[in-house]
């Protein structure tokens, strides 16, 4: 595979396992590295949760391990233990997502792995950080959007506790891992030191919580609860329109008023002047708009707050997505002959103007670069022993 981007050059040995770990490792091969995935002899169980063009090709697994390369090694035999040492000695980065006890106990963890390659990043993909009581608890993304308050909030929203309809943890996780893991290769670029990283979900997602959720909660003492009122109030979402639904936020100053002058609702009062005053009264407020919004057609609305230049936009499915005009015209998909056919592939969603990435290859077979990486790795030993 031809590979390009500002991280061609790096070396990844990727040691992880459904979805948070390699979602991190696909931006990494997208923007140039080398993934070396390492598989089990079963393969990846992402392989298999849901149908797909060939066996163990699923949708998830198809798009979440594009551009990297598959070995086989099972870990329990002592062979491809050494394999697996030898591999580590020409990487620049270690990720793996076993929790701390398991990776120590098969002898790679930071200290063993370091001791091999001594400048190593070392990324650890935990469900919780080692250091607290609950190091050892497995964990998914449910049971992580549970322990992060996302069930609650969608619940003061909606009166119901509820997951949100996506794999929310395990992407923004891997998006940290990501941030994490070439933090790390800037710092050994500048010292040449490498060093241990840690990323876990509940931490993440704690964090990604509590960037509004914090709130007055935050002080001392606090000022109210840790929730950020607009965010969950129960008129909060999409309105309904004579013909359909709409998404809009009439939020600042400069939109409020332009909306008012434009639509002169019958409600319009000087206590809903300014931001402050209408934050304060944000349920209200929401509720107001939508019985407005039920005046006109989306189109009708949309049109109007185009011209005004309020953020709008109409209520799409997943699957409209593909055929969305302004994906399509920025090139975000990649369209790539596999040995499955012909496949489209959510691109980079990044651009950069010297080095940008892209998808390189098909998500690999199970073990399809054994032998290859093997012979790389062969002719690696030769050389140094030189």
């Amino acid at each position: 595979m031809e590979k390009s981007g500002p991280l061609k050059g790096i070396k990844i040995v990727d040691l992880t396992a459904m979805v948070m770990g390699p979602y991190c490792t696909q931006i990494l091969a997208d923007m140039g590295a080398d993934v070396i995935k390492i598989e089990p002899p079963a393969g990846d169980n992402t392989r298999y949760v849901s149908p797909g063009p060939a066996p163990g090709m699923c949708g998830v697994f198809a798009n979440v391990n594009r551009g990297k390369r598959s070995i086989v090694l099972d870990l329990r035999a002592e062979a491809d233990i050494a394999t697996l040492r030898e591999l580590i000695k020409t990487a620049d980065v270690f990720i793996h997502s076993m929790r701390a006890k398991a990776i120590s106990k098969l002898g790679f963890g930071y200290d063993d792995v370091a001791a091999l390659k001594p400048d190593i990043v070392y990324t650890n993909c935990y469900g919780y950080g080692r250091r607290g009581p609950d190091a050892d608890l497995p964990a998914y993304d449910d049971t992580i959007q549970a322990e992060c308050g996302l069930p609650y909030v969608q619940g003061l929203l909606t009166g119901k506790a509820d997951y949100v309809g996506t794999i929310v943890a395990d992407k923004v996780a891997g998006l940290t891992a990501v941030y994490a893991t070439t933090m790390g290769l800037l710092h050994k670029e500048r010292t040449g030191e490498g060093q241990e990283v840690e990323v876990s979900m509940f931490e993440t997602m704690a964090s990604f919580m509590l960037v509004e959720h914090a709130d007055g909660a935050m002080f001392n003492p606090p000022l109210g609860p840790a929730h950020y009122h607009r965010a969950v109030v129960k008129n909060r979402r999409p309105y309904q329109t004579k013909d359909g639904q709409i998404s809009a936020l009439v939020y600042n100053d400069k939109h409020w008023s332009l909306f008012m002058e434009a639509v002169k609702p019958s409600w319009e009062s000087p206590e809903f002047a300014t931001l402050q005053q209408r934050a304060a009264r944000i349920n209200t407020v929401y509720g107001l708009l939508a019985d407005t919004f039920l005046e006109r057609t989306t189109q009708e609305w949309l049109e109007l707050l185009r011209k005004l230049g309020i953020p709008a936009a109409p209520l799409r499915t997943t699957d409209e997505l593909f055929d969305n005009p302004h994906l399509n015209a920025v090139g975000f998909f990649e369209t790539l002959d596999t040995p499955y056919g012909e496949t489209r592939f959510p691109g980079v969603p990044t651009w950069f103007s010297k080095t940008p990435g892209k998808v390189a290859s098909p998500a690999p077979t199970l073990g399809e670069n054994t032998q290859e990486v093997l012979d790389e790795v062969a002719r690696s030993n030769a050389t140094s022993a030189k």
